[in-house]
């Protein structure tokens, strides 16, 4: 099947998706599109919003309709990093009375993980997920085990909630391609909410994309050939959220540490996948935009300038657009 052919069958395939999507969850159409750019993009998105914003429901209801293998890790105060990778119990062989380690695979060796409230394990417990993020591996016992692809970690946390929490160490933040942020219904979206809780839904969720599919459309967004005025549109972006590499005096007094290279990585492939997502051959810089805040709003340290006057990460990135 050529490229053109297969662009066509991920654009219609997307919005068949979204039906089956919209029968367990309102609105947040914005987030949905960006939770598919990732997985295009073999990206790994944290999702930040209070409690009560079907955040979780959204990550379970997408895995669905993936046909995608799914776990779910409630991270907890007392949850240990064998309780995520697996662990190497002792058995006895009833042949030859040996003993031997077994290596039980733990809850990350899935298609989809869902690290629930990922801020509420400490840092040890939280690196666990760090080597499978990166490389689908995971090492124990000087052993090597692989993780099948896909593979996607997506994590959610409470913004609100600080007491019993761990921050999310900058190289784990680093690691996710998105951080989304999820916001209250509008009016008639919340009445639509309250009338699907309360009334008895029987709607079953479809599959609109397999695994080979899926892998498939990941390849191609890959080959989507980027201008180099593009790339160097976001590599510029990038570097100018530097303190110590930029001449803007805004990020100089707003931010002490800008975002690595790892970003403008993102910022392109995000770009791609918005716009064959669009039925377009080529991203353009107006797709770069549209990801800066999603790939970079967690990559930026404000200074203490920024939060005593209370300036958000996202106010200063749209800034900074304007200036650029």
């Amino acid at each position: 099947m050529k490229n053109i052919e297969i662009i066509e069958q991920l654009v219609n395939d997307k919005k068949t998706l979204n039906l089956e999507i919209s029968k367990k969850i309102i609105g947040q159409n914005n987030i949905i599109d960006y939770l598919f750019t990732g997985l295009l993009c073999s990206g790994h998105i944290l999702i930040e919003g209070v409690p009560g914003l079907a955040k979780t429901l959204l990550i379970k209801t997408l895995s669905e309709t993936l046909d995608l293998d799914f776990n779910r890790i409630q991270f907890t105060p007392d949850l240990m990093p064998s309780d995520i990778t697996g662990t190497e119990i002792i058995e006895e062989d009833p042949s030859s009375g040996k003993r031997n380690f077994t290596f039980y695979k733990g809850p990350i060796f899935s298609n989809i993980i869902l690290a629930d409230e990922i801020n509420r394990t400490p840092p040890k417990t939280q690196s666990a997920l760090l080597q499978a993020m990166q490389e689908y591996k995971i090492t124990s016992g000087g052993k090597t085990y692989d993780i099948s692809a896909p593979f996607f970690v997506l994590a959610t946390q409470n913004p609100i909630e600080q007491e019993g929490t761990y921050p999310l160490p900058e190289a784990q933040l680093d690691r996710f391609m998105f951080n989304l942020l999820i916001d209250y219904p509008s009016k008639d979206e919340e009445v639509q909410i309250v009338k699907n809780n309360t009334n008895l839904n029987t709607d079953d969720i479809k599959i609109s994309i397999n695994k080979k599919s899926l892998i498939q459309y990941q390849n191609i967004v890959k080959e989507v050939p980027v201008a180099d005025n593009v790339i160097e549109y976001a590599v510029n972006f990038v570097s100018e959220t530097r303190p110590d590499y930029t001449s803007q005096k805004l990020i100089k007094n707003m931010i002490d540490w800008g975002a690595g290279p790892r970003a403008s990585s993102y910022l392109i492939l995000g770009a791609k996948a918005k716009a064959i997502l669009d039925n377009r051959t080529t991203p353009d810089i107006a797709d770069v935009q549209a990801m800066i805040k999603p790939v970079l709003r967690h990559r930026i340290i404000p200074n203490f300038n920024a939060e005593t006057e209370g300036i958000s990460k996202d106010s200063i990135l749209d800034e900074l657009i304007n200036l650029l």
